[in-house]
């Protein structure tokens, strides 16, 4: 009779079979990774907008289906609403909050960096940060336009004394008191996030990804100028681009770095927005998007981290760009890409996952997803480099049985 295996066993074997196929090697079997975002709310009956506003629901629930489903990572889970809400974070709404209680988060794309404002944000970025793109983004610190260029408040006297008078102002006050409820918010919030991920480890689940970070080209264009503004800056500013894209590298790295250092979690998540074929032309792709996603890459994998990236969109033409990584070292989650060239130009560089259709998960029976994971499991993962998963990350309006059927299948014919 076999013996059943300590959370600690489990814990390692799991790791392992995620680092094999990371590293090329060829697993026990294929494993299954998913985003659950709010289908943990789902599954665990609590609705959405109080698993947005209360820390311990929502990592109760991220609990309970993590252990229902047994990925061989953890789901990580969001929780952000008081948060937000103490600021009037104005490029997110969420359930409760700008949307019906029932319904998943939206983010809100705009505009929030002039095109005329490319030389602020190169000469001083956190000047820029506190003084223009802070207010816009955050009704409470509106009061912040007032005050001195941070460069300004210099240690000589008459810096410090004329550079902190915006600080006496009432409006000003009441700006970094949103701040300090934001704060007291996420404190408040962190005993239920952290035990959440100790409790996975008990148990035997390690965590898929604890942070995240961006492509340099993104950031601009989801957070600064919006797509259509920065499609117009590709012709008529691209220098400006490529310089805000290379000023970026390094805080999106750190960002990343100090992410992972700080959850312990060795993986991170890099979802990309504008890098696909509906997006760019080819010499766009590798004038723009690929130089510094490639450097944030690099410098992530020699800092120990693996990089989880997560390509939107239509990537088959960009195949063998994309190759142009350390081997066995990231994981490429893709939306839509054909899979025999996939797996013919990336399989000695790096492991693929995802490519199962949302659509078949949301209006699909289980015989529909045994099928198709069996013809990806066919084709990815024959000789391992394979991850299960969907193409898509955000599960809410799955059917929980299509769900359990694709864990199921995959576990039971994804056996080497």
């Amino acid at each position: 009779m076999a013996t059943e295996k300590s959370p600690e066993e489990l814990f390692a074997e799991r790791e392992k079979r995620f680092n094999d196929v990371i590293a090329l090697r060829k697993p026990d079997r294929i494993p299954v990774l998913v985003l659950f975002t709010l289908f943990t709310a789902k599954y665990a009956g609590i609705p959405f907008d109080e698993d947005m506003g209360h820390a311990e629901k929502c990592m109760e629930g991220n609990f309970i289906t993590n252990m229902a489903f047994q990925p061989d990572l953890a789901s990580p889970t969001l929780f952000f609403g008081p948060m937000l809400a103490a600021v009037d974070f104005k490029q997110l709404k969420w359930p409760g909050h700008g949307l019906p209680p029932d319904s998943s988060y939206q983010f809100v794309e705009g505009e929030y960096m002039n095109p005329d404002e490319y030389d602020h944000y190169l000469f001083d970025p956190t000047d820029f940060m506190i003084r223009r793109y802070w207010p816009r983004v955050m009704g409470k610190l509106g009061a912040f336009q007032q005050l001195q260029p941070l460069h300004q408040i210099i240690s000589h006297y008459m810096g410090v004394n004329m550079g902190f008078l915006p600080f006496g102002l009432p409006e000003v006050g009441q700006a970094l008191e949103a701040m300090k409820k934001a704060g007291e918010e996420t404190l408040a919030a962190l005993p239920h996030i952290v035990g959440n991920l100790e409790r996975l480890k008990a148990a035997g689940l390690p965590t898929y990804f604890a942070s995240a970070t961006q492509a340099p080209f993104d950031t601009i264009g989801d957070y600064f100028r919006g797509t259509k503004g920065l499609m117009i800056d590709m012709y008529r500013r691209p220098d400006k681009v490529v310089k805000m894209c290379e000023k970026l590298l390094p805080i999106m790295l750190d960002y990343g770095i100090g992410g992972c250092r700080a959850t312990g979690v060795p993986r991170i998540n890099i979802p990309l927005h504008k890098g696909s074929e509906g997006f760019m032309s080819q010499e766009q792709f590798k004038r723009f998007y690929w130089p510094t996603l490639r450097e944030l890459l690099i410098g992530l994998i020699k800092a120990g981290i693996v990089p989880v990236v997560w390509f939107q969109g239509e990537y088959t033409s960009r195949l063998e760009i994309i190759k142009d990584i350390p081997p066995g070292a990231a994981l490429y989650w893709f939306e839509s890409v054909d899979p025999v060239k996939a797996e013919k130009v990336l399989k000695e560089t790096v492991a693929i996952k995802g490519l199962f259709p949302m659509s078949l998960l949301v209006t699909g029976t289980t015989a529909d997803v045994k099928s198709c994971c069996k013809k990806l499991i066919d084709t990815l993962g024959r000789d391992g480099g394979y991850v299960m998963g969907p193409a898509a990350g955000s599960l809410e309006d799955a059917k929980i049985e299509n769900v359990r059927a694709m864990f199921e299948f995959t576990r039971e014919y994804g056996v080497y």
